[in-house]
C-alpha cells in the first residue's frame, strides 16, 4: 500500500518547509568558504555576480519546474520521471535522487560538526585567540567525535522522518524563523567590530578579471545550486505534498530570493569577522590566504571564526549558543528534506515509512564515515556531487522540453488563472539557456582542466578534484540507476495502485 495522501496545512508552513530545504549549511558554512576559495586578489564580486545570475538563470527556473512536477505527480522523483515522459526515462529521476542521496551522505557528517560546536558553545570556554580557535578544530577533526555526532543527527532526522510530512512542516516552524533571528543578531555585531569594513568592501568588490575563470562559473552555478535546493530533486518531493492553491511562480520566486539574502547575510558575517579580527596584523592578501586555508577547501572556515566572532563581544557565550543553536536547526532542517525524498522512492515500491526510513538512515551513516573520517574524501565528495547537480538541472530540463515548455507551463504551473502567471520567458530559460549552461560550462572546464589546470592529473580518479574522478563517480550512479530502472518504475507503479 502506498502512504496516505498527505499535504501541508497552510502556505506558510511549505515555505518555511521548502526554506528549510534551501535555508542550512550551504549558506552558513558553505556559501562564504566558496566566495573566499574564488576570490580573486581585488575581491570575490565577480563570483558574487556570477551567482547572481544564475539566481535567475538556472535555480528559478528549475525550482519552478520541480514545483510543477512535483505537485502534478504527488509521486517519488523517480515515479514523477516515469508519469512524465515515460517509464524508460525513470531512471533520470533516479539520478536526482542519487545525487541529493550522495550529498545527504557527507551532509549529515556537516549537520554533526554543528551539533558538536554547539555543545562547545553550551560547556566550554571561547577561545581568545585565533590559534586556539583552530586548535579545536583539528583536535576534533583528529577524534571520533565526527562520527558520533553524524551519527546522532541521522538518528534524530530518522525520527521526525518517520513521523511524516506534519512533522517536519511543525519542525521547520520553529527551526527557520530562529535561524534567521539569530542571523540577524549576529550580522548586527558583526558589523560593529572594528576594520569590519574591509572584508565588506573585499567581498563586494568585482576584480573583472576573475570573469574569464570557468571555474569560478561552475562554482557559482554549483553553490547557487546548493544554496537554493534547485535540481535536487528536495523540492519537487516536498511539491507532492503542496496544495492545489498554492502559487507555483511566487513560491519559486520567495524560495529562491529569500534563501539567497541569508546567503548573502552569512557572508556579510563570515567576511566581517575575519577581516575586523586579523586585519591589525595582516594585509588582505594574507588574510584571505587564511582563510582558503581553513582547513580542506576552507571547510572550517564558519566553526573556526564565528567562535573568534563571540569572544569578541559583551555576552558572546550566549550568542555562541544561539548561533550554534541556529546552524544546527539549519543542518537538521535541510537533512530531514534529504531523508525524506530517498524514504519516499521507498515507501512508493511499497515498503512501509517505518522500515524506509531506518533503511535510509542506517545506509546514511554508514556511506557518511568516510567522510566524517577524512575531510580531503569529504572535499572530494562534495565536488563531484555539489557539479553533478548540473546534470541534474540537464534532467529536469530534458523532462520539461519532452513534456512541451508550453503545455506545462500552461497545464502544470498556470493553474490558477487569478494568481500570478508564469511568462514564456521561462520557457526559453528552461529550453535553450539551461542545456546551454550545462554543456558550456562542463565542457570549458573540461578541457581546460586537461590542457591547462591539471594536465598530469586530470585523467586520475583518484585526484580529489580531477575530470576523471567526477566522471567515474557519476558513471557508477548512472549504472545503478538504469540497471534498476524496470524495478523501480515498476513497484512505483504498483504501490501508487495499491
Amino acid at each position: 500500500m502506498s502512504e496516505p495522501k498527505q499535504v501541508f496545512s497552510s502556505k506558510l508552513g511549505m515555505i518555511l518547509s521548502v526554506l528549510g530545504i534551501a535555508v542550512g549549511t550551504g549558506n552558513i558554512w558553505r556559501f562564504p568558504r566558496i566566495a573566499a576559495q574564488n576570490g580573486g586578489e581585488d575581491g570575490a564580486g565577480a563570483f558574487l555576480i556570477a551567482w547572481a545570475i544564475f539566481l535567475f538563470m538556472w535555480s528559478i527556473p528549475l525550482i519552478i519546474a520541480e514545483y510543477g512536477i512535483g505537485r502534478h505527480s504527488r509521486k517519488s522523483v523517480v515515479q514523477s520521471f516515469a508519469d512524465l515522459i515515460g517509464e524508460k526515462k525513470g531512471w533520470m529521476g533516479g539520478f536526482i535522487g542519487f545525487v541529493a542521496t550522495a550529498i545527504m551522505f557527507y551532509y549529515s557528517v556537516v549537520a554533526g560538526w554543528c551539533l558538536y560546536y554547539l555543545s562547545q558553545a553550551l560547556f566550554a570556554p571561547l577561545p581568545e585567540t585565533a590559534d586556539q580557535a583552530l586548535g579545536i578544530w583539528n583536535n576534533f577533526q583528529a577524534s571520533n567525535w565526527p562520527i558520533l555526532t553524524h551519527a546522532t543527527v541521522m538518528l534524530l532526522g530518522g525520527y521526525i522522518v518517520l513521523k511524516g510530512i506534519k512533522s517536519i512542516e511543525k519542525v521547520n516552524k520553529i527551526l527557520i524563523p530562529s535561524l534567521l533571528v539569530v542571523l540577524v543578531i549576529s550580522l548586527v555585531k558583526a558589523l560593529t567590530i572594528e576594520g569590519s569594513g574591509a572584508g565588506i568592501s573585499y567581498l563586494f568588490t568585482p576584480d573583472w578579471s576573475d570573469l574569464k575563470n570557468p571555474n569560478l562559473w561552475l562554482e557559482a552555478l554549483t553553490q547557487n545550486a546548493w544554496d537554493t535546493g534547485a535540481a535536487w530533486g528536495l523540492i519537487l518531493t516536498y511539491a507532492t505534498y503542496m496544495r492545489k492553491q498554492d502559487n507555483v511562480t511566487v513560491s519559486a520566486f520567495q524560495t529562491g530570493i529569500g534563501n539567497n539574502m541569508v546567503s548573502i547575510v552569512s557572508a556579510i558575517i563570515i567576511f566581517s569577522t575575519v577581516f575586523g579580527t586579523l586585519g591589525a596584523t595582516m594585509s588582505n592578501a594574507e588574510i584571505l590566504d587564511v582563510m582558503k586555508t581553513s582547513g580542506p577547501a576552507s571547510t572550517g572556515l564558519t566553526f573556526i571564526w564565528m567562535p573568534r566572532l563571540f569572544a569578541t563581544m559583551s555576552g558572546g557565550g550566549i550568542f555562541s549558543i544561539l548561533f550554534f543553536l541556529g546552524l544546527t536547526f539549519a543542518a537538521f532542517s535541510s537533512l530531514i528534506s534529504m531523508i525524506e525524498l530517498a524514504t519516499k522512492v521507498f515507501v512508493n515500491t511499497g515498503i512501509k515509512r517505518k522500515k524506509a526510513t531506518m533503511v535510509i538512515c542506517v545506509a546514511g551513516f554508514a556511506f557518511g564515515i568516510p567522510s566524517a573520517m577524512n575531510l580531503s574524501f569529504f572535499a572530494n565528495q562534495d565536488f563531484v556531487w555539489g557539479v553533478g547537480l548540473m546534470v541534474s538541472g540537464a534532467f529536469i530540463s530534458y523532462a520539461v522540453i519532452k513534456y512541451g515548455v508550453h503545455k506545462f507551463r500552461t497545464e502544470l504551473v498556470n493553474t490558477d488563472p487569478e494568481g500570478v502567471q508564469l511568462g514564456k520567458w521561462w520557457e526559453i530559460i528552461l529550453k535553450y539557456i539551461v542545456p546551454v549552461e550545462v554543456i558550456t560550462l562542463l565542457g570549458w572546464w573540461m578541457f581546460l582542466s586537461a590542457t591547462e589546470y591539471a594536465p598530469d592529473s586530470w585523467y586520475n580518479p583518484l585526484s580529489a578534484f580531477s575530470v576523471a574522478t567526477v566522471l567515474v563517480q557519476w558513471a557508477i550512479a548512472f549504472g545503478l540507476v538504469k540497471f534498476f530502472n524496470k524495478k523501480l518504475v515498476r513497484n512505483n507503479s504498483k504501490a501508487d495502485q495499491d
